[in-house]
C-alpha cells in the first residue's frame, strides 16, 4: 500500500459534517478595502503597519507573537503565563471561524471585520495580556507596554514575495549532518510529467490551503549542499535511535513544552513516537514513569511533529474535533514510510551530554505570519536531498518519496532545560561550527521523516488555521529522556567517531 490512515470515515455522513468544518476562504469575490496588514511580525513583535490591498484576497488573520514581547518570565508566574499565551492562541482560531463563516458578508460589508471580527479579538488578548502582566508582576517587576501587542489584522495572502523555490538554501543550518540521496540530480531534467501546477489542491481544504503555488517540482530547484567543513578535532561520530514510525497511532492536538496544561493547545495534530506519556498534562515524572516505543528502553524521549495529510477524499475520526476539522485540518493522515532519528557531533570539537528534560522546539508554527526568523522548515524528495526547500512543498518524480528533514539546535546555555520563549536556552551554531558565547555543543538531533504519497500537489502538514497549512510553518519538538548511561554512551559515540544504535 502507498499511504496508512489511521480510523479512516468515508460515509456521506461523515463527508457532510467535514464540509460544514472546513472554512471556505478559496474563491469568491476579492476585498478591496484598506486594512491593517502586516508584513510578519518579528522576533520584536512589532506592530502592523497600514497597508493598501485593493484587489487583494483577505485570507488570515495576523497578531504579533505575544511570547516574544515578553521579558523573561519568573518561574512562579510560567504556568499562568504559558495558560494565558495558549488562550490567545484559541481566541485568533476562534476569530478565523467567524472571519471565514462571514467571509462573503465582510466582501459586502468590509467594516464588518473591524466590528464583528478584529474589535473583540483585540479586546481579549488585551485582557489576557493583562493577566499576564499582573500575574508577573505578582513576583517581579510588572511588564510595561504589554497592551502594543494586543492588535491583530486582515492580511492578504500573497506568500509575501516569497520566491519560487529557486536556489533555496536550509534555513537554521537544517540539514546538517544529513546525507543527501544516492540518486545523481542531474540524472534527470524535468520531463514531461505534469507536476499538477495547474490544480488547486486548497479546494481540499475548503480554500484553508495549500494553493498550488506552494509546491514547485524537485528537479527544477537548484542542487544546494554546503556544509560546514569539519575540522581537526570535530566529534564525526552518530547515536541512532529507533522508536518506530507512530504504528500504534498515538496523536493529539497538545503541546506540553508550548502549552502546558491546556487541552488541543497546539490547534494540529501531532505523530508522537517514543514517549507514550505525553499529552498537555504530562509532567517530567510522567514522562520518566512512560511507556516508549524506542527499541532501546533507555530513550524514553518524546518526539513529535505535525501530522502531514493527503486530500483524497478519505476523512478521519478527528473530522469533528479539536485539532481536526474544528482547526481546518482534514484529510487523510499519513503515516511515514520511514522515520530516523540520528543525533551527530559538532564540526568543531566535542559534544557535552543534554541535561534530562531539555526541552527544544525547531522551527516556528507561525512563521507564516510571524516571517521566517525562526523557521527551520526543510523538504525534499529521496534522491534529491541536495535540494532543499524552506516554503515549498516539494513535487516528487514518480519512485521518489517526500522528505520532511528537522535539524534541532545543537548548542546549549549549559543552565536551563527550558525558556520563557521556549528558544533562548538553545541555539543553532554559528557559521563557523562553533557555538555562541556562553553555549556548549550537545548532540543534534537529525529527524528524517519520510512519506510515500502521490506525485503532485494534494498534501500538506496540520497548522493553525490562519496558517493556512503553508511549508514554512513546519516543525518539530523534542524532549530528552534519555537515561544518563545511554546518555553517556551517546557521547562517548560521537566524539569517539563511531556509529552507534
Amino acid at each position: 500500500m502507498r499511504r496508512t490512515s489511521r480510523k479512516k470515515r468515508s460515509t456521506l455522513a461523515n463527508r457532510a459534517i467535514a464540509a460544514s468544518a472546513a472554512l471556505i476562504l478559496g474563491g469568491g469575490g476579492l476585498v478591496a478595502v484598506n486594512v491593517y496588514a502586516s508584513a510578519g511580525e518579528g522576533p520584536s513583535g512589532s506592530p502592523p503597519t497600514r497597508t493598501q490591498n485593493a484587489g487583494r484576497q483577505l485570507s488570515t488573520i495576523d497578531c504579533p507573537e505575544a511570547v516574544n514581547g515578553l521579558p523573561e518570565v519568573p518561574d512562579p508566574a510560567r504556568g499562568e503565563v504559558d495558560r494565558e499565551l495558549a488562550a490567545m492562541d484559541t481566541q485568533i482560531t476562534d476569530a478565523y471561524r467567524q472571519f471565514a463563516d462571514r467571509k462573503e458578508q465582510i466582501v459586502r460589508d468590509p467594516g464588518l471585520a473591524e466590528n464583528a471580527v478584529l474589535g473583540p479579538l483585540r479586546g481579549k488578548r488585551a485582557a489576557s495580556l493583562d493577566r499576564i502582566g499582573i500575574a508577573i508582576g505578582r513576583v517581579a517587576e510588572r511588564p510595561q507596554g504589554l497592551e502594543s501587542l494586543a492588535g491583530c489584522s486582515l492580511r492578504a495572502d500573497d506568500d509575501q514575495g516569497q520566491d519560487q523555490g529557486q536556489d533555496q538554501g536550509q534555513g537554521q543550518n537544517a540539514g546538517q549532518g544529513q546525507e543527501p540521496g544516492g540518486q545523481d540530480p542531474g540524472d534527470q531534467e524535468p520531463g514531461d510529467q505534469d507536476p499538477g501546477q495547474g490544480e488547486d489542491p486548497g479546494q481540499g481544504r475548503g480554500g484553508n490551503g495549500p494553493e498550488a503555488a506552494d509546491f514547485v517540482d524537485i528537479r527544477s530547484v537548484r542542487p544546494d549542499a554546503d556544509r560546514p567543513r569539519k575540522r581537526r578535532g570535530a566529534s564525526r561520530g552518530s547515536f541512532t535511535t529507533d522508536c518506530g514510525r507512530n504504528e500504534n497511532g498515538k496523536f493529539n492536538p497538545d503541546n506540553v513544552i508550548v502549552a502546558p496544561g491546556v487541552s488541543n493547545g497546539a490547534h494540529h495534530m501531532h505523530d508522537y513516537v517514543g514517549n507514550q506519556a505525553n499529552d498537555a498534562f504530562a509532567s517530567d515524572d510522567d514522562l520518566a514513569d512512560g511507556a516508549t516505543t524506542c527499541r532501546n528502553q533507555g530513550d524514553r524521549s518524546t518526539y513529535y511533529w505535525p501530522v502531514l495529510r493527503q486530500q483524497n477524499g478519505q476523512d478521519e475520526d478527528d473530522v469533528d474535533a479539536d485539532g481536526g476539522g474544528r482547526d481546518q485540518n482534514v484529510g487523510e493522515i499519513q503515516t511515514p514510510s520511514r522515520v530516523t532519528l540520528k543525533f551527530v557531533g559538532s564540526p568543531v570539537g566535542r559534544v557535552t551530554a543534554m541535561p534530562r528534560f531539555l526541552r527544544i522546539i525547531t522551527g516556528d508554527a507561525k512563521a507564516f505570519t510571524n516571517g521566517d526568523a525562526n523557521a527551520n522548515a526543510s523538504w525534499s524528495c529521496t534522491g534529491f536531498e541536495d535540494r532543499q526547500l524552506k516554503d515549498k512543498y516539494p513535487i516528487c518524480p514518480e519512485g521518489s518519496q517526500v522528505v520532511r528533514t528537522f535539524a534541532f539546535q545543537n548548542c546549549w546555555d549549559g543552565e536551563n532545560t527550558d525558556s520563557a520563549n521556549h528558544r533562548t536556552h538553545v541555539a543553532f551554531a554559528q557559521d563557523d561550527g562553533r557555538c555562541p558565547s556562553g553555549f556548549r555543543a550537545v548532540p543534534q538531533l537529525v529527524q528524517r521523516i519520510v512519506y510515500d504519497v502521490p506525485p503532485g500537489p494534494g498534501f500538506a502538514v496540520d497548522s493553525f488555521p490562519e496558517q493556512l497549512h503553508k511549508p514554512i510553518t513546519d516543525h518539530g519538538d523534542f524532549i530528552n529522556v534519555f537515561d544518563e548511561r545511554l546518555m553517556r554512551n551517546m557521547v562517548r559515540c560521537i566524539n569517539d567517531g563511531r556509529r552507534c544504535r
